[in-house]
């Protein structure tokens, strides 16, 4: 099958194009055609992607850990997940990724992929909206009325945190650009602050809630808008080993749940939770993506296409969101 892996060396470019054997599901695992798989560009420096769970160091990696595509098989007790059943999903973080024709899931990160979205739509979607729930609802616990700040309201996980939060019966303030404000409004944010005219905390405070998708200075300036026993969650990979010990017990990283996918997935489909994908190429163009040298043309991750009738190859023109 066709791949894109990390390179050998570091004289040769961080991705190169191969081949591999299909590889077979385990124990608790499916084994997925892959249509499509969303770009995360900071993935080839994480360490799951240089180790082992062990902590061996690892090579020539297959990136891509969010996907959607078919299931061609699976193994025991993998329920209703049988083979041409269209799903989507994650990879545990350690082991190969998406960004070829086939690819093994967990059978608990993987959930029906809703059919009102192409697979590039359901490709961009587990990890952004999985990151937003875990950290709205089950570190947060969100209730109707409060008052959230959303950091980076137009980004990949900003997004899905806005409107999670204002499904939730949330009041939601952002920040965001000049640029994204009427965007991030349009997904439910009352309040967007333009974080690089002033500063937010000038316009809030007495938060119960604050999302922080950034990091360092925000996140340090955020504690002094939140209210007595307010919460604070961060994404901000920096803040994993921050020396504030209440930076790393804001922090988190997502957990693939195959019960909290199936309930995006119902969002998706009746259109309370809205997918962005800003570009669509093929698996040939992958490298360049991962470099940063595809522009994109609409707000959302990258995603490559491998075979799939819904997405086309090249940039994506108008998704049936946009027509709507």
């Amino acid at each position: 099958m066709k791949i894109i892996r990390l390179a050998d060396s570091s004289a040769e470019p961080p991705l190169v194009h191969d081949t591999a054997p299909q590889p077979e599901p385990g124990q608790g695992e499916v084994l997925i055609r892959v249509c499509a798989a969303a770009v995360m560009p900071t993935e080839l420096f994480w360490y799951p992607t240089s180790h082992t769970k062990s902590g061996v160091k690892r090579s020539r990696a297959i990136p891509g850990h969010e996907f959607s595509g078919v299931v061609a098989s699976a193994s025991p007790k993998a329920g209703n997940l049988e083979p041409g059943l269209e799903v989507f999903g994650m990879n545990d973080w350690f082991a190969d990724g998406a960004m070829a024709e086939y690819c093994v899931a967990p059978v608990s990160a993987v959930a029906s992929k809703p059919p009102r979205l192409s697979h590039a739509e359901a490709a961009s979607v587990p990890i952004s909206a999985l990151t937003a729930w875990q950290g709205l609802l089950d570190r947060a616990k969100i209730r109707s009325g409060e008052r959230v700040l959303v950091h980076g309201g137009a980004g990949a996980v900003g997004a899905y945190a806005v409107q999670l939060a204002r499904l939730h019966g949330a009041r939601v303030t952002a920040t965001a650009s000049a640029g994204d404000a009427a965007f991030v409004r349009e997904l439910g944010a009352e309040q967007v602050i333009d974080y690089r005219a002033s500063r937010f905390e000038q316009w809030v405070s007495d938060m119960d809630v604050v999302f922080d998708t950034v990091g360092g200075e925000t996140l340090g300036r955020s504690w002094g808008v939140l209210k007595e026993h307010g919460r604070m969650i961060t994404i901000a990979s920096a803040e994993e080993n921050a020396i504030d010990p209440r930076s790393k017990e804001a922090f988190f990283t997502v957990e693939p749940s195959r019960k909290q996918l199936t309930l995006i997935a119902n969002l998706l489909e009746t259109g309370e939770l809205r997918p962005f994908v800003s570009a669509v190429v093929p698996l040939s163009r992958a490298p360049e993506v991962f470099a940063g040298a595809v522009p994109r043309q609409h707000r959302g991750k990258v995603v490559v296409s491998l075979a799939d009738a819904n997405q086309v190859e090249g940039i994506m023109t108008q998704s049936k969101w946009e027509s709507a």
